[in-house]
């Protein structure tokens, strides 16, 4: 995939910045964590690891039994570890990354050597990208990302996507941080928030990607917040991980001033 399709700031963030091995990303994910069950008091680099292992455990748990049937694809998988979680815990017949970035699709293959080695036939990571994804039509049992759809140019072109490649009967699953409706919400962002200055960030909102959905054909489209499940824990992590007054601190103060809201969506193909 040509480097001039990548948006600017994710070609530079994902590529040689290689955000994963930011401060605030331990161990090599790169989510903002779900932060339940976990104590805040001084939390470590490793309850970072585990807010968001626990928040791919979260989105790959509506997938239904048996899972050992199910070929699933994650869209935006960066360096690889939730895909091989998924396989590892949740037994999926076949799992396969796919993203936009060639650097990340390269992170992925050699941090997940063993893994591949191990599952020659149900592991893999590949090139492709929300909008043009590289599976034959219904071809999959499900489909999901992980705070990946924020970087989406257009949510509507990945709907349709979703639609194509998943099999009657498949599911989708979504997690991300949307924002709120109206009409100064992505310039009160933008001041708050380098990543939606920059465009790293795309302000998409929550009432258009189910209404995406529904008309990519979608049903049982259903949306559940849990913000208090991570906003408070990662801004309790940075405290102790970025300077002060450092803008990631500011994603708290954006929720909290009802600006934007972490959301886990899930729809199914009829």
């Amino acid at each position: 995939m040509s480097q001039d399709r990548i948006p600017a700031a994710v070609r530079q963030t994902y590529g040689a910045d290689d955000l994963s091995q930011a401060a605030s990303f331990a161990g090599g994910f790169i989510n903002f964590g779900d932060w339940s069950g976990i104590d805040l008091t001084a939390p470590t680099p490793d309850d970072r690891v585990r807010s968001q292992e626990q928040l791919y455990r979260r989105v790959l748990r509506t997938f239904p039994e048996p899972r050992e049937r199910l070929r699933l694809a994650e869209v935006g998988s960066g360096r690889g570890l939730g895909a091989a979680l998924a396989l590892r815990e949740f037994r999926f017949a076949a799992v396969t990354g796919v993203d936009i970035h060639p650097d990340q699709v390269e992170r992925a293959r050699a941090v997940n050597a063993r893994a591949l080695a191990t599952y020659p036939d149900r592991l893999s990571y590949t090139l492709g990208s929300a909008e043009e994804l590289p599976f034959a039509d219904a071809s999959l049992d499900g489909l999901y990302s992980v705070e990946a759809a924020q970087h989406f140019r257009a949510l509507t072109g990945f709907a349709h996507e979703a639609a194509r490649v998943l099999r009657p009967g498949g599911r989708l699953a979504v997690t991300t941080f949307f924002t709120a409706d109206g009409p100064d919400t992505a310039e009160r962002l933008g001041l708050l928030l380098a990543s939606f200055a920059d465009g790293l960030d795309v302000p998409h909102t929550l009432t258009g990607f189910t209404t995406d959905l529904a008309k990519a054909g979608f049903a049982d489209v259903g949306t559940e917040s849990i913000g208090p499940d991570v906003w408070p824990g990662l801004d309790r992590y940075l405290a102790d991980t970025v300077p002060p007054g450092h803008w990631t601190r500011n994603f708290l103060r954006a929720w909290q001033d009802g600006l934007l809201d972490y959301h886990l969506v899930t729809a199914g193909r009829p």
